[in-house]
C-alpha cells in the first residue's frame, strides 16, 4: 500500500497527547482560503519555489519538489524511531494533511500498522468523507482532532468549496462511538468568527455526549510565503491575525455553553 505525504514532523506537542510524530498526507477536497498548508492541497508532487538572496546582490529562485510517494513500511520506520518518546509521554502518531481521509485506504493501512505495534493514533481531520469511509477510519483510530468551521450550509460551501452534511453526520457518528475527540475551531477574520456562527457551532456540539473541550485555532499569516513559492494566490487579502479581544470573545462564546476552551494546539 502506497500513498503521498509532504512532511513528517518529529517531536510534535500540539497534535494530540504527549510527544508525537505527525505525518502530513497530501491532498484535500476542501479549498479553504485560510489554509496554512497549501502545499498539502493537491495530492501529487508539485514544484515549490524558494526565493534566495544571491551572493553579491540580486535574487534567484530555486525550485524543489514537495510531496513523495511512500509505502506503509517506510512511514512506520519513521514513526517507530521515536517510540521511546511515545512510551514515556503517552504520545504516538498523528495523521494530518491536507485531509488524511482523502487517502482513506492508505490512512487505514497506517492506522492498522500502528495498532499492531500498540502505538497510539490520532487523526486530524475536517471530517469530510462519505460516512462509510469515515466509519472504517473511526474503527481504526484512537483519537480524533476534528475541525468544525461553519454551520450554515450555504456559507460552508461558499468558503470551503464543499457542503457540510457529511461533516456533521460523521461528527455525530464519532460522538456515538465513544471515541475520544477534541473539537478544533479555526478563528478566521470575517469568515468563521461571527457571533452567530460561534453560537451555532457551540449549540450543535453541546448536544453531543463526548466532546467537552474546544481548541480555538487563530488565523495566522505564516503561510503567505508558501503561496508565493507555489505560485498560488493568497485569497486572504492581507487579513491580520485576530486580536486578543476577538479571541477572548470567541472563548467566552464557547465557554458560555459549558465547554473547556483552549487556544492553539
Amino acid at each position: 500500500m502506497k500513498g503521498t505525504i509532504f512532511n513528517i514532523k518529529k517531536y510534535a506537542i500540539h497534535d494530540g497527547p504527549g510527544i508525537r510524530t505527525t505525518i502530513f498526507l497530501k491532498g484535500c477536497p476542501l479549498s479553504c482560503p485560510w489554509c496554512h498548508n497549501p502545499e498539502g492541497l493537491r495530492q501529487g508532487p508539485e514544484f515549490l519555489g524558494k526565493d534566495l538572496l544571491r551572493s553579491g546582490g540580486g535574487r534567484v529562485v530555486k525550485t524543489g519538489i514537495i510531496g513523495r510517494e511512500v509505502d506503509v513500511a517506510a512511514v512506520m520506520g519513521d514513526i517507530e524511531k521515536d517510540r521511546i518518546f511515545y512510551d514515556e509521554s503517552g504520545g504516538g502518531a498523528t495523521f494530518s494533511g491536507g485531509e488524511p481521509l482523502f487517502q482513506a485506504a492508505f490512512l487505514r493501512a497506517l492506522l492498522a500498522a500502528c495498532r499492531e505495534r500498540e502505538i497510539h493514533t490520532a487523526v486530524d481531520t475536517s471530517g469530510y468523507a462519505p460516512p462509510e469511509v469515515f466509519s472504517e477510519i473511526l474503527a481504526a483510530a484512537d483519537l480524533f482532532l476534528y475541525d468544525l468551521k461553519v454551520m450554515d450550509p450555504a456559507r460552508h460551501l461558499e468558503l470551503t468549496g464543499v457542503p457540510n452534511p457529511w461533516i456533521l453526520e460523521n461528527l455525530k457518528a464519532l460522538d456515538g462511538s465513544g471515541k475520544p475527540a477534541l473539537l478544533r475551531f479555526p478563528a478566521i477574520p470575517g469568515m468563521t468568527d461571527a457571533p452567530d456562527n460561534i453560537a451555532a457551532v457551540a449549540a450543535f456540539v453541546r448536544d453531543l455526549k463526548s466532546i467537552r473541550e474546544v481548541s480555538i485555532l487563530p488565523y495566522h499569516r505564516t503561510a503567505q510565503g508558501k503561496y508565493r513559492k507555489l505560485g498560488a494566490a493568497d485569497r486572504m487579502g492581507g487579513a491580520e491575525a485576530p486580536s486578543p479581544a476577538v479571541i477572548d470573545r470567541i472563548r467566552d462564546g464557547f465557554a458560555s455553553y459549558g465547554f473547556t476552551v483552549t487556544v492553539g494546539g
